[in-house]
């Protein structure tokens, strides 16, 4: 049964206008441009009920105006990097000069104002984008948590490294590329931006953040923090329409590397508009279509089924299914059919579904499903859900509950998932959990060889003694990560997660992210005369050795 609270007041309205400037001559975010786009919650309600039928709660649903953003301009935004390029002055401006010690300091400060934040910052990821409270505040949590866990790594010096190699003294540091571009995603705003800036800022880079359409409101809440803590324009924020603002900066040429996490397309466009791409450092981190294997042998014992499923729901729905780690197409035997589905749906009918602030006082009656950020995302849920329904497939659940404006969904099981199927290919990102049955394992290898994504598989057993070393062999050329017995996912954040074709470029860890922007600067000698000493003396004296 779906559950409805009433929200009688939402606890703030941002604005970039209350926080402009990083220093008295440099900006952090601005527009002189009037044009800004309001932004209004993932829903609100307007009555308090316990059973909310899809036909008779039309006017229970709502959205609220909670701030808005700039829509910066082609010329603005080529402003905005012209100042990072300046900060970052060919390696000799303030930020990447700076010691190492005195930059991990910054960012500490810059932590402990966040933190100033923190229940605003949960309140922005709760009501703009739907993350229910629990998950709004771990997302907050786990990102202060890597930030910290990024300066000790660096304190414990692992990319410094004294050397002698015959007669040559050398000393090896890694060091930054330049000016970044980065592009966070909209369903983790907060983490997996920070997961690529912070990297980039402790070694010394300058960054320009392209703040997200959805999911922008929480960086307004960090701006005053690096405003008092970072020399202008070590950072700053592009707010404003993706293709209108970031194409114009890579066509400058000015751009050192990218940062991106999202769609494939998106990314190839940018990196095509670079006049130089080969010098372009990219990371990135794109789709992906997660397998997840049941094998025979884990019908045959309760308690590993029932694990299994709960496993492969959590990672099926966690956040209503929109993570790149979300599991996206589970196999099932086909003998197995009917021992599946019952007790799949039946758990998955059990999920709680309600609005995102129920069980900020108790976690455990948190809702599980929550409304997406807007009806585009609804839509194409549906346009999925009626492709396989037309193609033979069958659907239980995915119905839209609360009338005309709202974007909250019943979770739908789509069983029968085969070739031709949009589902078969297309990334869901949303509440569908699609399922296709499988007669051999030959089937399996197949999808995965000749797939397009290559992120994570889950497989479901009881024994090694069954396929999983072959399993485990055969994916081990084409997935970034293999799980057994556990649903996809990226933590541990100490952890690589990596991904191959158009899953991703590069490796994301607290380590691999900070060699993702950075690169090996080797200062070397020969050990003859006095060069042993003077090698020594310019150690001691070098900011960049410190």
């Amino acid at each position: 049964m779906l559950k409805i609270f009433l929200l009688i007041a939402l606890p703030f309205v941002i604005s970039s206008a209350a926080f402009p400037y990083i220093s008295s001559d440099s900006k952090l975010l601005s527009s002189s441009s009037s044009d800004v786009a309001e932004v209004f919650s993932c829903c609100s309600c307007s009555d308090s009920v316990d059973d909310m039928p899809k036909d008779t709660c039309s006017n229970t649903y709502s959205t609220v105006k909670i701030g808005e953003l700039p829509q910066m301009t082609e010329a603005e935004a080529v402003k905005t990097l012209e100042g990072a390029v300046e900060a970052w002055n060919g390696g000799m401006g303030a930020w990447p000069q700076m010691s190492s010690e005195d930059r991990l300091q910054a960012i500490e400060r810059v932590v402990s104002k966040l933190l100033s934040k923190r229940t605003e910052m949960v309140n922005a990821l709760m009501y703009e984008i739907g993350k229910n409270y629990k998950d709004a505040e771990s997302e907050v949590d786990r990102t202060v948590k890597f930030i910290r866990e990024s300066i000790e790594e660096l304190r414990k010096g692992y990319h410094v490294q004294r050397t002698t190699i015959g007669s040559t003294l050398a000393y090896i540091k890694r060091a930054a590329i330049g000016v970044i571009l980065a592009l966070g995603p909209a369903n983790y705003p907060l983490n997996e931006t920070y997961a690529m800036i912070i990297p980039a800022l402790l070694t010394g880079n300058v960054v320009v953040v392209k703040i997200p359409a959805v999911g922008g409101l929480v960086h307004l809440l960090t701006l005053e923090a690096f405003a008092s803590e970072l020399p202008p324009n070590t950072i700053s924020f592009v707010s404003g329409g993706g293709r209108k603002t970031c194409p114009p900066m890579m066509k400058t040429g000015k751009v050192d590397g990218l940062a991106f996490i999202g769609g494939s397309k998106a990314a190839d466009d940018l990196i095509t508009s670079h006049p130089e791409p080969h010098r372009l450092k990219v990371f990135s981190q794109l789709e992906a279509k997660n397998m997840a294997i049941f094998l025979d042998d884990v019908f045959d014992d309760e308690k590993a089924l029932d694990e299994a499923l709960d496993a492969s729901i959590s990672g099926s729905l966690s956040y209503n299914g929109q993570r790149c780690t979300a599991l996206k197409l589970l196999f099932v035997p086909s003998s197995k059919k009917e021992a599946f589905s019952s007790r799949f749906q039946e758990k998955v009918s059990n999920l709680r579904v309600g609005f995102p602030w129920v069980g900020m006082e108790d976690r455990s009656a948190a809702s599980q499903i929550t409304p997406l950020p807007n009806k585009k995302r609804t839509a194409y849920m549906q346009e999925l859900i009626e492709d396989a329904r037309g193609k033979g497939a069958k659907i239980v659940g995915g119905e839209i509950v609360g009338g005309d404006d709202s974007t909250l969904m019943i979770p739908a099981v789509v069983s029968g998932v085969k070739k031709g199927m949009k589902l078969w290919e297309e990334e869901q990102f949303g509440p569908v959990v699609a399922v296709s049955w499988y007669d051999d394992l030959d089937e399996l290898y197949s999808y995965a060889k000749d797939g397009r994504y290559a992120q994570q598989v889950s497989i479901f057993t009881t024994t090694a003694d069954s396929a999983l070393p072959v399993l485990v062999d055969k994916f081990s050329s084409i997935f970034g990560k293999i799980n057994i017995n556990v649903a996809a996912g990226r933590s541990p954040d100490n952890l690589a997660f990596s991904g191959r074709r158009s899953s991703a470029m590069g490796t994301m860890s607290i380590r691999d992210s900070l060699n993702a922007f950075t690169t090996e600067t080797v200062i070397a000698t020969k050990s003859v005369g006095q060069n042993d000493k003077i090698f020594d003396d310019v150690l001691e004296a070098s900011s960049f050795a410190k």
